[in-house]
């Protein structure tokens, strides 16, 4: 199993070791010390060390026993879910989300405020950060059980250590998220793109272990893909691993912003399926379409919308966009050879079964490996926090599991 080569090569005595074995706690639920001996490769008394230092830090705790194997029963051990949390914050020019988890990664509080439009970088800054104490304070929970924050945002371009949070929004291009927010919270900081975030929450909150493998589509205006890899993100020469909305599919096709032709953004995104519903006689008034750049989201979903209800127009619409989506899907899957990917981020929310049908129908009959195993494509719940509640998984995973950092270059 890939726990044990990774336990291994760490070493019985490091930070790491102890971040892996937390890990492993994760995934599992409840294990005993003798299961984690055996998923480890580790001895019983590193296992035993290990515990006690995890017992002691609050951070696992002892709950029943397990079943008898002709000894004694043994002590199961888990999580201790409110040692410890985390904020995700979702930053975008329409609205911000907050999402404060606990140390399992499930979600105690919420909040959704004004986006950041067309407010100055730093401005937004402060705002966050007293709007992140209002929160904690209403949720009584006391800022030393806060590990750190995670953000959220599209479009990271991590050259010179500029962060793009928006097309549309130039003043972000070169502002220091990260470096901004830690002063002003006084709380470490993480910053990874949506897709990104959202896959670390599908690994952190589904309790997935380090063997397997998987990406998370996301969709939000446009395209992500977020892959992890032995419980880290996969993250390239640059960091930019997942630019699935530049995958050409039509070599001849419309001229992309990238400058390339063709992409899948072009062809599939919500603003070219709005495009094409503005173009049908009478669907704009009929659902109350404005056509207008800053109303896409707002106009995306009442397509969708309409297509879950079986409006027959919206379903060509929407189907016509899986279809794209599908065959991008199915050419990371033969690339990479999957056998899971999760559909995430708020553009699959109404019209979310549509896609997954035609998504799957896709790669289970056409994936170059469907004899040898089944690839699972899931539709990830929420849909509209998982960038938010991934961001708070990332900066639990950050703190708490150091053998599953990877560092940017």
């Amino acid at each position: 199993m890939a726990q044990v080569s990774v336990v291994k090569q760490i070493g019985p005595s490091s930070e790491k070791t102890r971040g892996a074995i937390l890990d492993l706690i994760r995934s599992s639920g409840t294990v005993s010390r003798n299961e984690l001996v055996e998923l480890s490769g580790l001895t019983g008394a590193s296992i035993t060390r290990i515990v006690k230092a995890l017992i002691e830090a609050g951070l696992v705790i002892e709950t029943g026993y397990g079943d008898s194997t002709g000894g004694k029963r043994p002590t199961l051990l888990e999580l201790n879910p409110r040692s410890r949390y985390a904020v995700g914050l979702s930053l975008d020019d329409a609205h911000l989300t907050y999402a404060v988890t606990d140390l399992g990664g499930r979600l105690v509080g919420r909040l959704v405020t004004r986006g950041t439009g067309q407010e100055a970088p730093g401005a937004v800054i402060e705002r966050v950060a007293g709007e992140l104490e209002l929160l904690l304070a209403g949720l009584q929970i006391d800022r030393a059980s806060v590990v750190g924050i995670g953000v959220a945002g599209a479009g990271l371009d991590i050259r010179s250590r500029a962060e793009r949070a928006s097309l549309n929004a130039e003043e972000w291009e070169n502002f220091a998220v990260r470096d901004a927010l830690a002063a002003s919270s006084g709380l470490p900081v993480v910053r990874e793109n949506d897709a990104a975030c959202a896959a670390i929450g599908q690994f952190w909150v589904g309790r997935l272990s380090a063997s397997q493998d998987f990406a998370t589509l996301y969709m939000a205006t446009g395209f992500g893909c977020g892959i992890v890899e032995h419980g880290s993100l996969a993250r390239g020469a640059s960091s930019n691993v997942g630019e699935i909305g530049h995958m050409v599919l039509e070599v001849d096709g419309p001229p992309c912003w990238c400058g390339s032709r063709g992409c899948l953004e072009m062809l599939a995104a919500p603003r070219r399926v709005i495009s094409d519903a503005m173009a049908v006689e009478g669907l704009a008034a009929e659902l109350g379409l404005s056509g207008a750049e800053a109303d896409v989201r707002h106009d995306f979903s009442a397509v969708g919308r309409a297509a879950a209800q079986g409006h027959t127009a919206c379903v060509a619409l929407i189907e016509g966009s899986a279809r794209y989506v599908a065959q991008a899907t199915l050419s990371v899957v033969n690339l990479l050879d999957l056998d899971r990917v999760y559909l995430a981020g708020p553009g699959f929310a109404e019209a979310g079964p549509i896609y997954l049908r035609v998504i799957r129908d896709a790669v289970g009959g056409l994936a170059r490996v469907r004899d040898i195993h089944r690839v699972e494509v899931v539709l990830s719940d929420p849909a509209r926090d998982a960038a938010a509640v991934g961001a708070a998984s990332l900066a639990l995973q950050q703190s708490l599991t150091p053998h599953a950092r990877v560092g940017r270059s």
